[in-house]
């Protein structure tokens, strides 16, 4: 049986917003994105022909979704705006800095890890893809993500101090060593 509009939402939602935020680093934006892409999904689910190929067909209409984004968006004026936009600036200022950091920590991983990351979270690829494009298990894949996650996080945590808000976002943070003053981490250091 097909699945229904709002069991996709339940299935998908969280995990297309943080993949739609990685590409485009705006909340605001991420938010009608997802919007966009989930209005396609409703308007074209009656064309799915295989459901087992749902996950697949779902990436695909986001990708497309963040493609046509860049290709409409036109060079804005930014106007003069209150305190509460100047301060998002600044978290989103040190949210930029962190991503530039996380970006060369993954890159001092060791392969396996490293590989498994960029692969899942900047390219979009889910466990299955990422299984078989390497050649392995579903279940080896799933354990590479996590366990580079994990090192990328102990990495982090040594390395930095961090802000959240009431919802765990970061939303500041300060280096605890030169490294990360430099945008370039590695573990033990």
């Amino acid at each position: 049986m097909p699945k229904s509009l709002e069991e996709i939402w339940e299935e998908f939602s969280l995990r297309l917003r943080q993949f739609i935020s990685w590409q485009v680093r705006d909340e605001s934006t991420t938010e009608d994105l997802l919007q966009e892409v989930f209005l396609k999904i409703h308007a074209n689910l009656g064309n799915l022909k295989e459901e087992n190929k749902l996950e697949s067909w779902v990436y695909q209409i986001t990708r497309n979704t963040i493609s046509d984004h860049f290709r409409r968006q036109k060079p804005t004026v930014n106007l003069p705006e209150e305190l509460e936009i100047e301060q998002n600036q600044e978290e989103n200022e040190a949210i930029e800095k962190l991503a530039l950091s996380i970006k060369a920590m993954i890159l001092l991983l060791p392969q396996k890890y490293k590989e498994a990351l960029i692969l899942t979270e900047y390219q979009g690829l889910t466990h299955k893809q990422l299984a078989d494009r390497l050649g392995i298990s579903l279940t080896a894949a799933k354990s590479r993500v996590q366990r580079g996650r994990e090192k990328l996080k102990e990495m982090l945590l040594a390395c930095c101090h961090f802000e959240l808000d009431k919802r765990g976002k970061v939303i500041d943070y300060w280096p605890n060593c030169t490294c990360c003053q430099q945008g370039a981490c590695s573990p033990g250091k």
